[in-house]
């Protein structure tokens, strides 16, 4: 008699008894499960497993597609392979780059061609539709690393091999589309036909992949209208090639040479550069139209607060004097919060801002007059009082903070004339090489998880179970509009996650296997165990990454 092992399937909350060594596949079909969309991988004992997986001991399992978001992304790592493996065969002496997402898309590059034309990118639309159609099996298997990296020197794979020298682990993967070998970072698909919805367009110097968006698997996302973000994160991309660290392995390589000091320096430098220029213009468009409000946005934890500061000692370096208001000071009582479709507290709606009472402090103000400005204690859920009334002078420049802050409805009364948008968030451009990029999600969601730990006492489970309800706020009512900045200032710090790595960790190593939140934990942990670590000590006092690891010579 075969040895059998329990299953619970969430999906269809059945439990079954099937033979060891089993795959999720096998699993999923036996138990004749159908989706809306098919099944990209599974939480098994909520861990993320691919369907190629196979099950030894009881297991707890729930099958996901595309609509989930680690579905998503299952769905983005397939289809960047499957591209991997058109750009070998068409372009052979190129490297190709995988650069970062715009929208819903992955922009791409190829070293050595500066455009794409249309019909370039329907030749990669065919050959992309071809392997698709030919359902070729994705695997992924363990060898020792001496023999990965072998593999990947014979395909030129210099920023794989980079990485893998610096892990300096006995056994690597290594996943093969046919004859095409790559190394992700997280599952792929079981084969190539599950990744068929995608169209491939020119875009500045490459193409962009457009994919199915997450909410609405059936649609195509549409061609993205993100010029300025998309400039943001090109220009950075270059600037870090520049700097010799464009991939995860070439930073670990300068910080084992003892470079870490140098690569702080130059970072930050580049950033007060940045804010500098900023309050420049502001300066000037002060001068020319009477500009007295600079309002700044951003997404969670894309250091807004910290930006301000820097910003206002700027403008005080051109003798301006500005003032600081956060747009959280003029929330509503808790008892008139609004509530989410789940019926918790919205805090991210717009309908939590006393909008009234803001607009009229605001047109006080810039008419000169003495303002009680209110303050919110978070831990009471009501409105407060400042000590002292505030007033603005004829060099006063308000900046005010806070998520909806480029979004018209919030400040109606205030000509345009008089205000400028700063957009704030956390570009990550470092890859972890050139087919694997960074979410820039995943590093706002660890300097939230420190920061709320050191801050709040609120446990990574905590954190990582509020971030979808944290980003469906952002989607609503940040990123749509992000480009009515007038200016985007990238916060991101190519050397930040080896710093925020020893936080990180032991806070992620204290999720139970109980919690659902435990696979984005694992995840991460293997994530973070690609960096090399740098320490606080040269960090200096007024960076952004201060405001997440503590130290900062402001007060928040």
């Amino acid at each position: 008699m075969a040895n059998l092992v329990k299953i619970h399937c969430v999906n269809n909350n059945v439990t079954v008894e099937v033979e060891m060594g089993t795959s999720l596949l096998q699993l999923s079909r036996s138990l004749n499960l159908e989706g809306k969309y098919p099944f990209l991988a599974a939480f098994v004992n909520h861990r993320i497993k691919e369907l190629n997986y196979k099950i030894y001991t009881p297991a707890k399992v729930e099958f996901f597609d595309i609509t989930n978001p680690a579905g998503f992304r299952v769905y983005q790592r397939s289809l960047i392979f499957i591209m991997q493996a058109v750009m070998s065969k068409l372009y052979p002496q190129h490297k190709f780059h995988a650069r970062h997402a715009i929208g819903d898309s992955i922009y791409c590059e190829v070293e050595g061609k500066t455009d794409f034309s249309a019909e370039e990118c329907q030749a990669l639309y065919d050959a992309a539709r071809k392997i698709v159609e030919q359902n070729i099996p994705i695997t992924r298997e363990k060898l020792p690393t001496e023999e990965v990296v072998k593999i990947f020197a014979e395909r030129g794979f210099d920023d794989k091999i980079d990485l893998l020298q610096t892990r300096q682990r006995l056994y690597s993967s290594v996943e093969r589309l046919g004859d095409e070998v790559g190394y992700f970072f997280g599952a792929l698909a079981p084969s190539t036909g599950y990744a068929d919805r995608f169209e491939v367009y020119p875009y500045f110097k490459g193409f962009y992949i457009s994919l199915p968006s997450r909410t609405a698997p059936d649609v195509i996302a549409p061609a993205p209208n993100l010029e300025k973000m998309f400039s943001i994160f090109d220009g950075y991309s270059e600037w870090v090639d520049i700097m010799g660290v464009p991939t995860v392995g070439k930073l670990n390589k300068r910080i084992e040479q003892g470079d870490a000091s140098e690569l702080i320096q130059i970072a930050e430098a580049l950033h007060e550069k940045r804010l500098a220029r900023i309050a420049d213009t502001i300066a000037e468009a002060n001068r020319e139209r009477g500009l007295r409000l600079v309002l700044i946005s951003g997404p969670s934890s894309s250091g807004k607060t910290t930006t301000s500061k820097r910003l206002g000692v700027q403008l005080r370096v051109l003798g301006l004097h500005p003032v600081l208001v956060s747009t959280d000071d003029y929330f509503v009582n808790r008892e008139d919060t609004p509530r989410d479709e789940n019926g918790d507290y919205d805090f991210e709606a717009l309908e939590a801002i006393d909008l009234a009472r803001l607009n009229e402090d605001l047109g006080r103000l810039m008419a000169g007059e003495s303002v009680e400005i209110p303050r919110f204690d978070f831990i009471s859920g009501t409105r407060k009082w400042h000590d002292n009334p505030l007033q603005l002078d004829d060099r006063s420049i308000l900046i005010m903070e806070g998520i909806h802050s480029l979004n018209p409805r919030l400040t109606p009364s205030i000509p345009d004339t008089a205000k400028y948008r700063i957009y704030a968030s956390c570009f990550t451009s470092v890859a972890m090489d050139n087919t694997s990029r960074i979410h820039t999600t995943d590093n706002r969601l660890l300097r939230r998880m420190i920061r709320d730990n050191a801050t709040r006492g609120t446990s990574a489970a905590d954190t990582i179970a509020r971030w979808p309800s944290v980003r469906r706020g952002e989607e609503r009512n940040i990123f749509p509009y992000q480009e009515e900045a007038d200016v985007m200032f990238n916060s991101s710090l190519f050397y930040e996650l080896a710093v925020l790595k020893p936080f990180a960790e032991p806070l992620l190593r204290e999720i139970p296997n109980t919690r659902p939140e435990y696979a984005t934990a694992q995840g991460m942990l293997k994530f973070l165990d690609n960096f090399h670590t740098i320490g606080t000590d040269e960090i200096p006092p007024t960076s952004v990454l201060r405001e997440f690891v503590g130290g900062s010579a402001f007060k928040y």
